[in-house]
């Protein structure tokens, strides 16, 4: 069935710019429009995981960002709860997003850095919920390869930002893009994906990937009929670069209104730009990290409009009671933070991310809506919650946890701190291992075994590095020996003798499926 012909056959055209965010399942499965409240068997909760891609921790007003505007973000977590210490287990896109799909740590499935998703792990989100009797769909930005790999899910619809790996691989959203707007060119703001300007976005609006992706996924809730409940995964791929709102979002911030990057007193090797209009490091000048900012905050607002509606979507439908909804990104962006761009390093503008949960109104807890807590989370711990909320079994060997244990149970038996790591890339010094429990901060360079501690508690943009202190020893012994526990199982290329080796980047651990 050609595309056309299944827009007809779903009701949904509406001009030239409709389409329909259903798609036949590789199990021949149709979804068709239909009105009324869908009924869900069992009453199990349907699950929707909404992310972005890019996105800091404190680009949020309900993190305390003051300037930047996100009503409908807020209003999830003010209905559920904001897990405060949420971090990239790896903070650049494939292997956060491996991270994601599997549940477990990036030792266990094996990409420590980028590269490339394997096409089949042994625990695989959309297969595990499939098995468990979800229907799981996916919309928007994958990053697996091949690039239309469905890991389980019945059926996706995908927007890859331009980006072609697959031989002769069109996107979802570009060739829809071809079929609506065919005399267009859906590049033609003429910012690259990982550059560091910002500026308003040239076309029409409504032809704009986060106008796709949120219509995409508003229409697979207003068409689904049938009665096993759904999973889906609507995943934006802004707000990373290009970043380029329409003007009206444009038109909602001023560039001297941005806040300034935090620059600390231990960034002094990054003044010296590094890369080209992607740049990964220099010293920019605050007017441009206002200006990069500009652009990233608009971006989240429009993204921020599209949730308003997939929500909407969910209440129109009498399904939001319904539905558990986790909100969260792959990785943060540094915006000129330490004269740092882009993501991939263990500071907090790289690496920690938003983490929101709302649960539904029939689920009993011990935690009240609006809540924030202080535990530390990441990508893994997705995967085990929506088992948790689907009565599936978690594995023992997974890596993650359930985010309704701390829900539904004041004192839960949780981890004290979390691992995330990054395999060189942009510059041999990044090439690091970390742990944070979210007040403390350690971090080791495998490169030339050099470490740094940062006290998140008192000192939560990172500007005094404190390794070289004397009264901050014991605590550096103390997080240094945590490292070596961590590292034990990896053999002694990692620690030998109780003592963290150097070496050159390890890209995979024996774990990475062949």
């Amino acid at each position: 069935m050609n595309r056309r012909a299944f827009l007809k056959s779903c009701g949904v055209v509406a001009g030239g710019l409709a389409f329909c965010g259903c798609q036949k399942s590789d199990g021949g499965v149709m979804l068709t429009s239909n009105t009324g409240k869908t009924q869900i068997s069992g009453k199990r909760p349907n699950l929707l995981l909404i992310m972005t891609d890019q996105h800091r921790f404190d680009c949020l007003g309900c993190m305390g960002n003051d300037k930047i505007q996100t009503p409908n973000l807020d209003a999830i977590a003010a209905d559920g709860v904001i897990f405060n210490y949420a971090y990239s287990q790896s903070p650049s896109c494939t292997p956060a997003r491996a991270g994601l799909l599997t549940g477990l740590s990036p030792w266990h499935h094996g990409m420590l850095g980028y590269s490339r998703v394997a096409e089949h792990y042994k625990y695989e989100k959309p297969r595990m919920l499939r098995e468990a009797g979800y229907y799981t769909f996916s919309v928007g930005k994958q990053h697996w390869y091949p690039q239309k790999t469905l890991h389980g899910y019945h059926g996706t619809l995908v927007d890859e930002s331009g980006r072609v790996e697959s031989p002769g691989f069109i996107s979802d959203y570009r060739r829809w893009f071809k079929e609506v707007a065919p005399d267009k060119n859906p590049d033609e703001t003429g910012i690259g994906w990982n550059e560091y300007v910002s500026g308003v976005y040239k076309l029409p609006e409504e032809l704009h990937p986060t106008v796709w992706t949120g219509k995409t996924a508003c229409d697979f809730i207003k068409n689904y009929d049938k009665q096993q409940p759904w999973m889906m995964k609507v995943s934006f791929a802004r707000p990373h670069s290009p970043y380029d709102p329409p003007q009206r979002f444009w038109d909602m911030y001023n560039t001297e209104d941005m806040p300034s990057p935090w620059v600390g007193d231990w960034t002094d090797r990054f003044k010296t730009k590094a890369g080209g209009a992607n740049a990964w490091y220099g010293d920019l000048g605050v007017a441009q990290a206002k200006e990069s900012r500009h652009g990233y905050y608009g971006s989240i607002t429009f993204i921020d409009e599209q949730v308003g509606k997939v929500i909407q979507s969910l209440k129109d439908r009498g399904v939001y009671d319904e539905t558990l909804i986790v909100f969260t990104a792959d990785h943060g962006d540094m915006l000129g933070d330490h004269h740092h761009w882009r993501k991939t390093y263990a500071y907090e503008g790289s690496a920690r991310i938003p983490m929101l949960l709302r649960w539904p109104e029939n689920m009993k807890t011990k935690v009240v809506r609006g809540a924030t807590l202080d535990l530390t989370v990441d990508l893994r711990d997705v995967l085990p919650t929506f088992l948790d909320a689907a009565g599936a079994k978690i594995p023992d060997d997974m890596d993650g946890m359930s985010m309704l244990r701390p829900v539904r149970a004041k004192n839960p038996n949780w981890r004290e701190y979390i691992d995330f790591e990054h395999a060189t890339c942009y510059d041999s010094l990044n090439n690091w291992c970390a742990l944070t429990d979210g007040k403390i901060k350690y971090i080791y360079c495998y490169t030339d075994g050099s470490e740094q501690l940062f006290n998140l508690e008192n000192d939560p943009h990172e500007l005094t590095q404190l390794s070289g202190k004397s009264e901050y020893q014991g605590t550096l012994a103390l997080w240094r020996g945590r490292m070596v526990e961590h590292f034990a199982e990896r053999g002694d290329r990692y620690v030998k003798n109780g003592v963290l080796q150097k070496h050159g980047t390890i890209l995979k651990s024996p774990n990475f499926p062949s």
